[in-house]
């Protein structure tokens, strides 16, 4: 089955092409990070109007690289949410239309599913159950996945996500925009024990996280230290640590209550370095194996969603002619397959 994906959710574009037979065809990406710079966040009115000028053609894009028509796509399939309600309308519109023209089914997919699924699209792909940590600019949250759509929330943030949390302090240390990544990069210069931030929620049983006391921590800090660019890295260092630390407890602790030896990594914050190690080196301690996409589609891209779309396209899903996106759709409402 050849399915079409269209990632619109956010800040980029993410158009491309999976066979279930071949595997990934192409993919194609747009990001908006320069567009929102000068703003130091991402603004959705811009981000729409982003998603109308880019979209077609790396629609157009996407079919060359793989070397056949848009006549000979089986299905479509289009994140509908959650996410900027204009941003998803742009992807959820485009894809529809395209089905309902060529006259193929169409199929709505959960952003969150696409991530918790993209290292389906790796060689070496986790089996069922497994844990997923789900890091990102909007989302942390810990989930038992026993299949497709079987999802069981066990902790989420109760304020800021992860992501939220690295680009938010790293705007207080006036480092740019996109600032989670220029934060990770300025930590490695930082002195190891200068500053010590606390593990929220880590001393109480449960599986919740909170980080938008880090923020106010490290906005503390910033203010008694000398403003100097070590003592920004010094402060940088030691908020990764902090949020570095707490997601590995927090994942160790979900491993060790369901007995599970897999833990799957996803979202932007997937792509952090220390995380990554830090996680591996857990999960050897644990006797388990940890998996990650690759570092491209850790972010939004449109492979992830061409895949889960694929898999509950070839189930029998698919969307009726009206186009309907949410802002917010908890997982556990998603049906298994």
């Amino acid at each position: 089955m050849l399915v079409l994906g269209i990632e619109s959710s956010c800040d980029e574009t993410g158009i491309a092409i999976y066979d279930s037979e071949k595997g990934l065809l192409s993919h194609t990406l747009h990001s908006q990070v320069a567009l929102h710079a000068e703003y130091g966040g991402v603004v959705p009115e811009l981000a729409s109007r982003d998603h109308v000028r880019y979209l077609i053609p790396l629609l157009d894009k996407a079919f060359e690289q793989a070397g056949i028509k848009k006549t000979d796509i089986d299905g479509v399939a289009y994140t509908s949410g959650p996410g900027l309600m204009g941003a998803l309308m742009v992807g959820a519109s485009a894809g529809r239309s395209l089905a309902y023209s060529l006259g193929v089914p169409a199929v709505a997919v959960h952003h969150m599913e696409g991530h918790l699924l993209a290292p389906m699209l790796e060689e070496n792909p986790p089996e069922f159950p497994f844990i997923a940590l789900l890091v990102s600019g909007g989302h942390t949250l810990l989930a038992r996945v026993d299949g497709v759509g079987q999802y069981k929330i066990l902790g989420e943030s109760l304020d800021d996500a992860a992501g939220e949390a690295f680009d938010k302090t790293a705007k207080m240390l006036d480092l740019g925009y996109p600032g989670g990544p220029i934060l990770a990069k300025l930590a490695e210069k930082g002195q190891q024990g200068v500053y010590k931030f606390p593990r929220p929620m880590v001393d109480r049983p449960g599986l919740e996280f909170s980080f938008s006391g880090l923020k106010t921590f490290a906005l503390n800090t910033m203010q008694k230290s000398d403003g100097s660019e070590q003592s920004k890295a010094d402060i940088a260092l030691a908020f990764e640590e902090a949020v570095v630390d707490t997601l590995k407890i927090k994942s160790r602790r979900a491993l060790r209550e369901t007995g599970i030896k897999r833990l799957v990594i996803a979202g932007g914050v997937g792509a952090n370095k220390r995380l990554r190690t830090e996680l591996a080196n857990m999960l050897a301690e644990e006797g388990g194996e940890v998996f990650y996409p690759r570092i491209e589609f850790c972010t939004d891209n449109g492979a992830m969603i061409a895949y889960a779309g694929c898999l509950r396209l070839q189930a029998g899903q698919t969307e009726e002619l009206s186009i309907n996106v949410r802002a917010r759709w908890p997982m556990e409402e998603l049906s298994a397959l």
